[in-house]
């Protein structure tokens, strides 16, 4: 069987690989959301934070034995932490100041981390196997899957969902969100706004570092792998509307597919599809397709 021409287990291959890569770009561009929408902070280390939690799975099972499933909580844990320690040294100095001075710190932090991942173990990246648990494939008839794959898809949805959940559905996303718009009126209800944010930036660290626990059996660990994967992200957030955390989610997954699909019909207009669709949004609707119009 064919669809346009092409068979159907190759065209459901490219669709599987665009989810993949889709819940990739939603796990990425939710952390920036979060940190964006509830901070105001245009956090480019995201994408070094994303290839430290990777390396730091890496190291986990290289240098102390640490398997797979510890390190998908361990890792997150302790890139949040990192996270935490730059919330409080240095992005809460820029907080009265224009978004720009946040932005060039934390580009600056991204030169420095992988400046320093790069002197200590090169750019020609580090093999994390599969765990034997998620090993193997499985026939769904139409198509072969990828156990791991398939895996990063569910935890990425779950994961995505529950932070959206928590945000927008609970009383401590209320005051997340009351926090930032008022800090004052917040905090002379007895709650401590200056340790909501800290926590809210390392929680956005974490989850960065929890997609860079995710990719490392699927890609080479490097100290570029955050760089060459962070320009599209951003992409993503202005599509789905900075600040939109139900945007990022929706458009990341969305345009993994359209960029899956475009590898199928046009390859060479695969790698430029993403920021063909952000111009064009950016024409019609400058907030982007969930943002709120200022």
């Amino acid at each position: 069987m064919e669809i346009f021409g092409i068979p159907l287990q190759a065209f459901l291959g490219q669709l599987m690989l665009g989810l993949v890569n889709g819940a990739f770009y939603a796990l990425l561009s939710l952390g920036l959301a979060v940190i964006f929408g509830l901070l105001g902070v245009v956090n480019f280390a995201h994408g070094a934070l994303y290839m430290l939690g990777a390396f730091a799975a890496w190291m986990m099972l290289d240098k102390l034995g640490i398997n797979y499933w510890f390190a998908l909580l361990l890792a997150p844990l302790t890139v949040g932490l990192l996270g935490i320690v730059i919330e409080r040294l240095f992005l809460r100095r820029l907080y009265q100041l224009d978004p720009l001075y946040g932005m060039l710190l934390t580009f600056g932090l991204t030169l420095i981390a992988e400046g320093v991942f790069r002197e200590l173990y090169g750019v020609s990246g580090q093999n994390y196997d599969v765990p034997e648990l998620l090993s193997g494939a499985t026939n769904l008839g139409f198509m072969v899957l990828p156990n791991y794959r398939a895996w990063v898809v569910l935890v990425s949805l779950a994961v995505c969902l529950g932070t959206w959940y928590l945000i927008e559905r609970t009383r401590l996303g209320a005051y997340l969100r009351a926090g930032t718009e008022n800090a004052k009126l917040v905090q002379a209800f007895g709650i401590n706004v200056p340790l909501m944010v800290m926590l809210t930036y390392g929680a956005g660290a974490a989850l960065a570092a929890l997609a860079g626990v995710l990719a490392a059996p699927i890609i080479q660990v490097n100290p570029l792998m955050g760089s060459n994967l962070i320009i599209v992200v951003f992409a993503v957030v202005v599509i789905g509307g900075m600040g939109s955390i139900l945007g990022s989610i929706l458009t990341g997954l969305g345009l993994g597919v359209i960029e899956g699909l475009t590898r199928v019909f046009y390859p060479e207009a695969s790698n430029i599809v993403v920021f063909v669709i952000m111009v064009i949004v950016l024409m019609i609707r400058p907030a982007g397709l969930f943002g709120k119009e200022a």
